[in-house]
């Protein structure tokens, strides 16, 4: 296959996949809201768990997406040093959201900071926005689409504690802003925690935190620990889905961490509402393919 033949094979199933990602939740996500449908005892939350399955599946027999709000397109790369298109993965992915937007179809959601214009094509500065990881020695290419939007990114916050508030002040910290603005992200939620030395690098760990499946542990027993707390603990404040009261506000919470300088602790929240829309996909060398997040897909 030509360079110009594999650009435009690759561009073509990153926009199928791209729009398939605002149309159908991951597997994992579906099978964890009917698990939390099924410990569910009030009333309300039980009717707004049946409600959610409803529209998930209407979303699919009609092939329209399963929120009005399909965010802002970002994509997360670990991509290896050797995978034959890894100059071209910008402009494949910008082609791929351009078309998506228009095949989808996708709600324009990129607006210009400052000039407060939408483009109409959910392309603009630096968006889609892409994060990197190289791989040395590697020939294959793993993207994960994440759609943000607008509730779910609420109550995303990040600060540095002083390093006497120590990993108290880090369960505090998730606590006051699940409490205070969680509600905002329609739950239950998946709330991702980064903890490293500054904002920025919390942040980035607290997206990376949320593209793990829901059910997955943190390596390290101590960070697993925690996770077990928090989901715990968040769960018996009783906000419930969308806000209304029940037995489980999140799905999970999932912790990714750095080393970080010892005077300092960063931590950082990011959420994944109820519609928590990301999808993972893997390319080999040979520009085959292999959908990790879904089951049963057909692009």
């Amino acid at each position: 296959m030509s360079s110009e033949k594999s650009v435009e094979y690759v561009s073509d199933i990153m926009t199928k996949f791209t729009s398939y990602i605002g149309k159908r939740l991951p597997t994992d996500v579906k099978k964890k809201q009917a698990e939390l449908r099924k410990k569910e005892t009030n009333p309300m939350a039980i009717e707004i768990y049946d409600t959610m399955a409803e529209n998930q599946d209407a979303a699919d027999k009609l092939d329209r997406p399963s929120c009005q709000d399909t965010g802002v397109i970002q994509y997360f790369l670990t991509v290896g040093a050797k995978f034959p298109l890894i100059g071209e993965l910008e402009d494949i992915l910008r082609t791929a959201t351009l078309e998506a937007t228009k095949k989808g179809p996708l709600r324009h959601n990129a607006v210009e900071t400052f000039d407060e214009k939408n483009t109409g094509t959910n392309t603009g500065s630096k968006i889609p926005w892409l994060d990197w990881d190289i791989v040395p020695n590697d020939d294959t290419a793993t993207i994960e689409v994440y759609m943000a939007g607008g509730g779910c990114t609420l109550p995303g916050h990040a600060k540095v504690l002083m390093p006497g508030e120590g990993y108290e002040g880090v369960a505090d910290f998730v606590f006051d802003v699940i409490t205070s603005r969680g509600v905002n992200a329609c739950p239950p939620l998946l709330v991702g925690v980064g903890v490293s030395t500054s904002v920025e690098t919390a942040a980035r760990l607290s997206k990376k935190a949320i593209l793990r499946p829901v059910d997955t542990k943190n390596p390290n027993a101590n960070a697993a620990l925690m996770e077990e707390l928090l989901e715990e603990g968040l769960n018996e404040v009783g906000i419930g889905p969308q806000g209304l009261t029940g037995d489980n506000t999140v799905m999970g919470v999932n912790i990714e961490s750095s080393a970080r300088h010892p005077s300092t602790i960063g931590v950082a929240v990011s959420t994944g509402c109820w519609a928590h829309r990301r999808g993972t996909i893997k390319f080999n060398s040979d520009l085959s393919y292999e959908i990790i997040s879904h089951e049963d897909v057909t692009l």
